[in-house]
């Protein structure tokens, strides 16, 4: 369902208006080659308006892409481009301002579909299908500042670290 952005222009209003800025923006066909795919809330409509709009991707090459996001991004407000490490995985992202959304532009040399923000999607996705009152309450303790994961874990009383205590629920409950 999520491999392309096409979802979104059935969605609610603010899903429109992000499939007609990315649409505009052209990343899916630009960064193609990078397999990029669109996570986080706003695709399970439990973003409330700090969300960006996350595409990740996978990049091996990272001064290729560098290059390739600067000259194709480089000039949108507020933008930024950074190398760091994630759980000893080396990371690329980079983030602007585009009309009334924020996005961030993350690479990591791993396949799209076995990064921790797609597995999370995945199930947070197959949670809020099992329990559809969780939508609301996920909502409400994100606007208290709880991360999305975070949110998930209190409402399912999973303890740990709340990235992994997630994996580990999709794995047990066959999810993933």
């Amino acid at each position: 369902m999520f491999e392309t952005i096409d979802y979104l222009q059935f969605g609610n209003t603010k899903q429109k208006r992000a499939y007609l800025v990315i649409k505009n923006l052209e990343i899916m066909d630009n960064l193609s080659e990078y397999s990029p795919i669109l996570c986080g809330t706003l695709p399970l409509e439990i973003d409330i308006e700090s969300s960006d709009l996350d595409i990740i991707m996978n990049v091996v090459d990272f001064p290729s892409f560098k290059k390739k996001v600067f000259a194709l991004y480089g000039d949108q407000k507020d933008f930024s481009l950074k190398e760091l490490s994630i759980r000893n995985i080396p990371v690329i992202k980079a983030n602007f301002r585009f009309k009334e959304f924020d996005f961030e532009l993350f690479g990591q040399p791993q396949p799209v579909k076995e990064q921790h923000a797609y597995l999370h999607m995945i199930i947070e996705n197959s949670i809020l299908k099992y329990y559809p009152s969780f939508r609301d309450e996920v909502i409400i303790l994100k606007k208290l500042g709880l991360k999305t994961e975070h949110a998930f874990c209190k409402l399912l009383n999973l303890e740990g670290d709340p990235y992994s205590a997630l994996l580990e629920f999709g794995k047990n409950k066959e999810i993933i």
